[in-house]
């Protein structure tokens, strides 16, 4: 399998018994689904694990569904094809005084990988999830009926979060949303243990639209759950923000084992914790502060040819510092600590889009660990029984492994989702938690 058609993670690593590339409006989606074992639309593969695999099946890459269909500057209201990415968007919005309401770790998402996992942002608890301002969007199923979900309806709630299953979206209409420039004023706070996070995060939020916080999993004692908060906002009209280009930096080489480890771990966390932060407001451009990945070519490579599992899940708000607290005296126990370790909350006043929409009330927690086989699974087999005693959920977006009980569990609504699947379409993910 070539390495563009693996997840992000690099796990695991299946074999497709054809990769088709869907255009001219997807109307080859019938002939492309008969005579095979099933399909799945698939945009620009940032998904980790398997939800956007189908070993043993065909893929359906619809990069080439690429193409603007209209854009009113006056309104923000935008029609594209499910294949462009919120880069090409945002390159073109941008010098237009507009922006993605929403937007996840990395513009390098299709619309239709975005609809199809309701992605969120740093900003949950002002806008929601990406789902939240979609208006209306296009769903081609595999017989060749197409179906126009509109905002609210039920075919919207099944495809929305919907992991590709229910077919595929050949376009759809977003509302941006107004800014002055592509300046972003950020400010950085240091925090000294989870207990600090809660009221510093309240008044963050209440402050600033974007709040995001870096987590020192491997800190112990009075110091678990230390870490540093970043707050941002689109800059005023009259900042003069910099220049945006994304570096080249790359990842030069594939190890054969995962860089990250302990030892390296602890110096990392403990510098980044430490660096001196600018005192006040700082103002930058968007790119470093939404998308600090994308600057670097072949990052996943660090964690060596096996790959990584990210673990991220959601606490509701009554149990989220004490399994928090938990999940983090656990992971720092096992020594198998995460370069990636990102704490922030969902608001109470969006409720999911869709019906499986992971996005909801609440405080997420996302980690990475190196492919450690038996070990990592151990872990997350305790990580999990917090989750489930929290009554929090995990994220199909970003897994590999989740078990068929703990997906039951942390989406009740998949019963009342399944009768919108599409026949023709499955994936590695849908197979293994619930068929």
């Amino acid at each position: 399998m070539t390495s563009d058609l693996l997840p992000r993670n690099r796990y695991p690593k299946p074999a497709h018994q054809v990769v088709l590339n869907i255009s001219d409006r997807a109307r080859d989606l019938p002939a492309a689904a008969s005579g095979t074992n099933s399909v799945l639309p698939r945009g620009n593969g940032r998904s980790y694990g398997d939800v956007c695999l189908n070993d043993g099946g065909t893929l359906l890459v619809t990069r080439r569904l690429d193409r603007f269909i209209a854009w009113d500057r006056s309104t923000g209201r935008l029609i594209c094809e499910s294949g462009v990415l919120l880069a090409d968007i945002l390159k073109l919005v941008v010098p237009q005084g507009w922006f993605l309401p929403v937007t996840p770790g990395t513009r390098l998402v299709s619309v239709g990988g975005a609809i199809a996992n309701d992605v969120h942002g740093k900003n949950h608890h002002v806008a929601g999830s990406f789902g939240h301002h979609v208006i209306r969007f296009e769903l081609l199923r595999t017989d060749g009926e197409r179906k126009l979900c509109v905002s609210g309806d039920d075919w919207y709630r099944a495809s929305v979060g919907g992991l590709g299953l229910t077919g595929l979206i050949t376009w759809a209409e977003l509302q941006l949303m107004p800014v002055a420039n592509s300046g972003m004023l950020t400010e950085s706070l240091r925090f000294s243990s989870l207990a600090d996070f809660r009221p510093l995060n309240r008044d963050a939020e209440t402050r600033w639209p974007y709040t995001v916080s870096w987590i020192d999993c491997l800190a112990v004692g009075r110091a678990r759950g230390r870490g540093i908060l970043m707050a941002g906002a689109h800059a005023s009209p009259l900042a003069d923000p910099p220049e945006g280009r994304v570096g080249r930096k790359s990842m030069p080489f594939d190890p054969p084992f995962s860089l990250i480890n302990r030892i390296s771990l602890s110096m990392f966390n403990v510098a980044y914790y430490h660096r001196p932060l600018p005192k006040g407001p700082k103002l930058v451009h968007y790119n470093p502060y939404f998308y600090p990945l994308d600057a670097i070519q072949n990052w996943n490579r660090i964690y060596g040819q096996r790959g990584f599992f990210q673990y991220q899940c959601v606490i509701p708000p009554n149990a989220a510092e004490d399994a928090i607290q938990a999940l983090l005296t656990r992971i720092s126990s096992s020594g198998m600590g995460s370069f990636l370790a990102v704490l922030k909350t969902f608001g109470r006043h969006h409720p999911p889009a869709g019906m499986l929409s992971f996005p909801r009330p609440g405080a997420t927690l996302a980690l990475d660990f190196p492919n450690l086989g038996a070990k990592c699974e151990s872990l997350f087999r305790q990580l999990d029984s917090i989750v489930l005693e929290a009554e929090g959920a995990l994220y199909p977006a970003k897994d590999a492994r989740m078990s068929s009980e703990m997906f039951r569990h942390s989406f009740p609504a998949w019963e009342a989702f399944s009768q919108y699947i599409d026949p023709c379409i499955s994936s590695g993910f849908w197979r293994r938690v619930v068929e």
